[in-house]
């Protein structure tokens, strides 16, 4: 697979919201910083070498950006270097920010902002990508708890012209019926990939049903997830990846592709050369053979289950 010429096109598009993204995207939360992210000891990237990241996921194709206001090291932000490599931001690109986690000023990490603070945080990132806009905010969830307030503040501010669309991170089936009632779901992030558990299928399926893209996180990362980690694979998974000659990532990340038309992926990294093959990796067509291997596997692997 020469990922070299192969663009984020390749994977096919998917409409988020009235915006027509690529399905292979970029997840800049580890771009701020080498190794694990939030690590209190994390090292920060070289500013001109993330910029150059961004500025070529652009150049492949990439469209849908994911981002958030806490993604950041000791010197570096994602939404500073997103606005510094790709502003002013070309008309087709979909950059989609979270909120809801935060640091208080004091620098300790808040975990639920209130529908009051959440106005912060929209305001903060608008600060940051400098835009008038959001075109995408997720509101993240830790927790089972009702969402009701907190994403109808969010509504008030789409009815103001702040935010474009809203979606929903690291939620439970319960928590996209009760937004639906209060305004249109554009997106639903979770950790999905290989291994995922029942409730996580159940939601990608109603996601589909509904129309709504389902953007995976950590698809191709295992233990060590925010780190990058990659999981440890199988003999099945790695099999398949000597025989086409491509990575194990890029057969996780093919895999996710093909659970539903509706699939959205963010792989992150601070590195060129696995960007390239991120990308490429949505032009990796498997067979029903291939397919089948992988999803005996899929149900085998013992699941992970949504925290």
């Amino acid at each position: 697979m020469t990922s070299q010429t192969i663009t984020a096109a390749a994977s096919g598009t998917w409409k988020l919201g009235d915006r027509t993204v690529n399905r292979i995207g970029f997840g800049t939360m580890r771009l701020p910083q080498h190794g694990e992210a939030f690590a209190p000891d994390a090292v920060p990237r070289d500013r001109d070498h993330a910029i150059n990241v961004l500025r070529r996921a652009v150049e492949l194709g990439v469209n849908h950006i994911d981002t958030a206001a806490f993604y950041f090291s000791s010197l570096r932000c994602a939404n500073e270097l997103i606005n510094r490599a790709l502003a002013p931001y070309p008309d087709n690109l979909v950059i989609a920010t979270k909120v809801g986690p935060g640091r208080d000023p004091s620098g300790a990490w808040l975990l639920h902002a209130t529908p009051e603070q959440l106005r912060g945080q929209v305001e903060e990132n608008l600060r940051q990508l400098g835009r008038d806009h959001l075109d995408v905010v997720n509101l993240r969830i830790v927790g089972t708890a009702s969402i009701a307030d907190r994403f109808g503040a969010l509504a008030e501010l789409r009815d103001a012209g702040l935010i474009r669309h809203l979606g929903l991170s690291n939620i439970r089936p319960h928590h996209l019926a009760e937004a639906q009632a209060i305004a249109p779901v554009a997106c639903v992030q979770n950790m999905y990939g290989l291994g995922a558990s029942p409730e996580q299928e159940k939601l990608l399926r109603l996601c589909g049903e509904q129309r709504v893209a389902f953007v995976p996180f950590y698809s191709i990362a295992g233990t060590g997830r925010t780190a990058g980690a990659l999981a440890d694979d199988s003999s099945t998974v790695q099999a398949l990846a000597r025989a086409r000659g491509v990575s194990t990532a890029q057969v996780r990340l093919a895999w996710t592709l093909h659970r539903g038309p509706h699939v959205l992926a963010i792989p992150g990294t601070g590195d060129l050369t696995h960007l390239a093959q991120n990308v490429a990796a949505g032009s990796l067509r498997l067979s029903d053979d291939e397919l089948a291997a992988l999803d005996s596997f899929h149900r085998d692997d013992g699941g992970v289950h949504l925290s």
